[in-house]
C-alpha cells in the first residue's frame, strides 16, 4: 500500500463522521439545542484526528513533496487543498465557540453552530473527492519508488511524534460510536486497520 491508499482509507472514516455531524445538525435545529456531549466527540475528532494528524500528512509531506517536484505552493492544486484546509479550520473553530452555548438552548449560537457545520461538510465533501480522484493520482503519477518510501516513512513519523499511544483506538471508538449513535453506516474498519499494520504495526492516525 502506498502513501495515498492510507489517506484515502483514512477518508472513509472522516466521511463517517461527516454524516453523523449531518445528523447531529439536522437534529439539533428540530431540537432547538445541541447534544452537547455528540457535539464535543466531533469536534474532537476533526481537530485532533482530521486535521491534526490526517493534514498534517498532507500539508507537511504530501504537499510539500509535490511542490519539491515542480508544484507551485502558491497556486495550482496544493495552494487550493491548503486554503480548503484553512477555510475548515474556520468552521470548525466557529463551531467550538458556538458548542456550550447551542447545547443550552441559545437559538443565536445554535445557528451559528449549524450554520458552520453545514459550511464545513459542503466543503470537505468534495475536497476529498478531489484529493483522491485528481490530487493523489497527480502525486503518484510524479513519485518515484524512493519517494514512496519516504513519505511513508515521513507519515509513520507523525504517527509516533505528533500523536499519543491509544490515538488509533480512541479515534477509532467515537467515530463508532457516533455512528452508533446516528444511525450512520460505517466504514469498514477492517482495511483502516490493515493500513496501520502496514506502516509498521503502529497504527495509529496512519490506520484510522
Amino acid at each position: 500500500m502506498n502513501p495515498t491508499k492510507i489517506l484515502m482509507t483514512e477518508h472513509r472514516v472522516i466521511e463517517q463522521v461527516l454524516n453523523c455531524a449531518e445528523e447531529m445538525a439536522r437534529r439539533a435545529k428540530i431540537d432547538g439545542c445541541l447534544n452537547k456531549a455528540m457535539a464535543e466527540k466531533t469536534i474532537d475528532f476533526i481537530v485532533n484526528f482530521s486535521d491534526r494528524c490526517h493534514h498534517s500528512k498532507e500539508e507537511t509531506h504530501l504537499f510539500r513533496m509535490m511542490e519539491e517536484r515542480g508544484f507551485s505552493p502558491f497556486q495550482g492544486p496544493t495552494a487550493v487543498m491548503r486554503q480548503e484546509h484553512e477555510y475548515g479550520r474556520n468552521c470548525v473553530k466557529q463551531m467550538t465557540d458556538s458548542l456550550s452555548g447551542g447545547a443550552a438552548g441559545d437559538k443565536s449560537a445554535l445557528a451559528k453552530f449549524i450554520e458552520n457545520a453545514h459550511n464545513f461538510i459542503e466543503m470537505l465533501r468534495p475536497h476529498i473527492q478531489k484529493e483522491d480522484n485528481i490530487l493523489y493520482p497527480m502525486a503518484n503519477s510524479i513519485f518515484s519508488d524512493d519517494d514512496q518510501s519516504e513519505l511513508m516513512a515521513a507519515f509513520h513519523q507523525v504517527e509516533e511524534s505528533e500523536m499519543l499511544k491509544g490515538t488509533h483506538e480512541k479515534y477509532l471508538a467515537i467515530a463508532e460510536e457516533l455512528a452508533n449513535f446516528y444511525g450512520i453506516e460505517k466504514a469498514d474498519l477492517t482495511k483502516i486497520q490493515d493500513c496501520g499494520s502496514e506502516m509498521g504495526g503502529c497504527g495509529g492516525c496512519g490506520g484510522f
